[in-house]
């Protein structure tokens, strides 16, 4: 099968609506002739994230491709998408209770089918190594692993470009500020909770708040939903 290789100087982010996706999406905005998004609706229990996403990349004047994957809510399982299920304290050893298995596996492949079809060479996603989970889907090996199964299996060539992979959430906050995410990012979504403003009590949001006070930068959401 003939077709034309993608071009490396275009994008496809994917944006949750979470801080380290809106920071992504303006730092490809930075870097790339052209940038799209495309945002996953699989069954979180907290559809905020999905209006987050959608303000967010209005604000980026960026175009948002919204795929729909059922499939995670109905293996149900973990924090993030069954209702039974609240998020808990990490044990010695253990991943948290909101890993979703496969999710980032899942999600790049979908992500990839997109920039194949849309002639995107590139695929800048938020995870990172340094984040408190340890999810295996948010390491290096494993995003050079699936970048190279992706490839062999589309015959093509599609890089998967994870630019907070080293970055503590600190490093995160000071990179969003010098690409101009600090707006976008008043309209984030990251509280396991759900809730608006965050809660503050969740390790998310605990996580967070470390990362803004330790970077010396104020918490746009914090600012817009609470006032101060």
């Amino acid at each position: 099968m003939n077709h034309a290789l993608p071009d490396p100087a275009c994008a496809l982010v994917v944006l949750s609506g979470g801080q380290d996706s809106t920071t992504c999406l303006y730092w490809a905005l930075a870097r790339y002739r052209r940038v799209e998004a495309v945002t996953f609706d699989y069954g979180q229990r907290h559809r905020v994230e999905l209006d987050a996403a959608r303000t967010i990349a209005r604000m980026a004047g960026v175009s948002q491709t919204v795929l729909p994957i059922d499939t995670f809510a109905a293996l149900g399982g973990n924090a993030l998408t069954d209702s039974g299920i609240a998020p808990a304290a990490v044990e010695a050893g253990a991943l948290p209770n909101t890993f979703v298995p496969g999710r980032n596996l899942v999600f790049l492949t979908f992500a990839a089918a997109l920039a194949y079809q849309r002639g995107l060479g590139e695929i800048v996603t938020g995870v990172a190594e340094a984040d408190y989970s340890g999810y295996p889907d948010c390491r290096a090996h494993t995003l050079a692993a699936l970048e190279g199964a992706i490839n062999l299996g589309m015959d093509t060539r599609i890089r998967l470009v994870a630019p907070l992979m080293a970055l503590s959430k600190a490093e995160t906050v000071a990179l969003a500020a010098e690409v101009g995410a600090l707006d976008a990012l008043a309209y984030s979504h990251t509280c396991y909770e759900g809730e608006v403003p965050p809660c503050g009590r969740c390790v998310s949001c605990e996580l967070r708040a470390k990362g803004f006070a330790e970077a010396g930068v104020a918490d746009p959401l914090i600012s817009r939903t609470r006032g101060r």
